[in-house]
């Protein structure tokens, strides 16, 4: 197993990538802490999951958003395995608004998830591991930090940030022994998106924007994850890996 010993925390791990994930770092011997919002039920059925199948894992409630919330999410690895090697930067939000009805509340609600919110629980799980000399943060963003989206332009933003942030992050924590890395993801089937995704309609025209003619899984992204999060990518830092079947070849 390529994480055997290994404690990683994934924020928005209960649904959709988040949860598929928590699930892959786990069958890959990594302790897990599924982090949650609002979906506790969920939660607690990933956790079940992953003991049922012989692992380790654990569940803590926590906004992203809400730095004081940032305490308890780190002290869910910390205290229960003693440890933290792995933090997935997972939990994102959007909130729909043509650029001239947009609102500062979406701003502050969008950025402070999906950046403010990246930036300072990076910085608590970076202090943790530079004290072992040793971690890999892998941020989840999505090929709209590169193609800008109508009536999704504060999402786009920060998520254009998020790549900056990713190597900033690999520069200053470069000495530390700490890797962090970006995963974007294209169109991804999750329960989230399944309604959209059967409708044909709308299926071709988004297959129209793939060169690889289909719909990622959640395999897709969480390949990408776990090789970031190994120690077969202790050289790579600072890069983006954009899993969207050729989405942004065009």
């Amino acid at each position: 197993m390529k994480l055997g010993g290994k404690v990683a925390i994934i924020t928005g791990g209960s649904r959709g990538i988040g949860r598929a994930i928590a699930l892959a770092l786990a069958r890959e011997g990594a302790g897990v802490v599924v982090n949650y919002v609002a979906a506790a039920a969920s939660a607690a059925e990933v956790v079940a999951a992953i003991r049922a199948a012989g692992g380790q894992a654990v569940e803590v409630q926590g906004d992203v958003g809400d730095l004081s919330h940032h305490g308890r999410i780190l002290a869910a690895a910390v205290e229960r395995f003693g440890r933290l090697d792995i933090l997935v930067n997972n939990a994102g939000m959007a909130r729909r608004q043509p650029f001239l009805e947009a609102t500062a509340e979406a701003w502050d609600e969008v950025t402070g998830v999906n950046l403010k919110g990246v930036y300072f629980l990076s910085q608590a799980a970076a202090r943790v591991m530079a004290a072992q000399r040793s971690g890999k943060i892998v941020n989840i963003s999505s090929v709209h930090d590169r193609l800008p989206m109508p009536a999704n332009s504060i999402y786009c933003i920060a998520k254009a940030g998020m790549v900056m942030l990713t190597k900033s992050l690999a520069l200053e924590l470069a000495d530390h022994g700490i890797q962090v890395n970006c995963v974007s993801p294209g169109a991804i089937a999750t329960d989230e998106n399944k309604d959209r995704l059967d409708d044909p309609v709308f299926l071709a025209k988004i297959l129209e924007k793939i060169p690889s003619r289909r719909i990622g899984t959640v395999e897709d992204v969480t390949g990408a994850v776990v090789l970031l999060a190994s120690s077969e990518a202790d050289y790579v830092t600072g890069a983006t890996l954009y899993v969207d079947g050729g989405m942004l070849l065009h």
